[in-house]
């Protein structure tokens, strides 16, 4: 059995929970989510202050969807009670980011400013302070959306491991390579 689909979700106050025609809503304080289920064998039942997913029969399928859909209703939670944060960091020389609204000016060693529209469901902050590198926060009440826009922004210059330049999530470690020696 699944050690995570088999793990009942706590509901906080203030967060409500509504299931109907397979479309599982949640509403809380930051705002609601709506989440497809595919009903042949997954099931979502409330208990209390708890919700339980439960499957049909013990088939690989239903097996896999179990905590794939438990852990999407327990993001969804997440999201409109507390919310999701993303800190994304440009490294290198001339690395800059800058916002107007939704859109994202980022200079990332190319001869262009590379420029980026962020989804309106996903707020937009730049950080630039003396000494430390130029920060962009991402914020979301869906897990889901926020992790493909800070994948997206990434993708753009991925750090690279000979001097490290790039963008990178705040406190991701870069393993660094020695360079190429001294011809003789």
């Amino acid at each position: 059995m699944s050690r995570i689909g088999k793990a009942p979700i706590n509901l906080p106050a203030g967060v409500e929970f509504k299931i109907d025609n397979n479309w599982v809503t949640i509403k809380g304080p930051k705002g609601e989510l709506k989440q497809h289920i595919n009903s042949d064998g997954i099931s979502l039942e409330q208990e209390g202050n708890q919700i339980i997913v439960k499957r049909a029969t013990e088939q690989k399928r239903h097996k896999a969807m179990h905590g794939l859909y438990r852990q999407l209703v327990f993001n969804m939670i997440e999201g409109v009670s507390n919310g999701f944060k993303i800190e994304l960091e440009l490294h290198g020389i001339g690395y800059r980011a800058k916002n107007a609204g939704q859109l994202l000016e980022m200079a990332l060693g190319y001869s262009h400013p590379v420029m980026f529209y962020v989804p309106e469901e996903v707020k937009v902050e730049t950080v630039s302070e003396k000494g430390k590198p130029p920060t962009i926060i991402l914020t979301s009440i869906d897990k889901q959306l926020v992790g493909q826009v800070s994948a997206k922004i990434r993708g753009f210059r991925k750090t690279e491991p000979y001097k490290g330049k790039g963008v990178r999530f705040k406190g991701e470690e870069v393993r660094r390579k020695a360079g190429k020696t001294a011809a003789k």
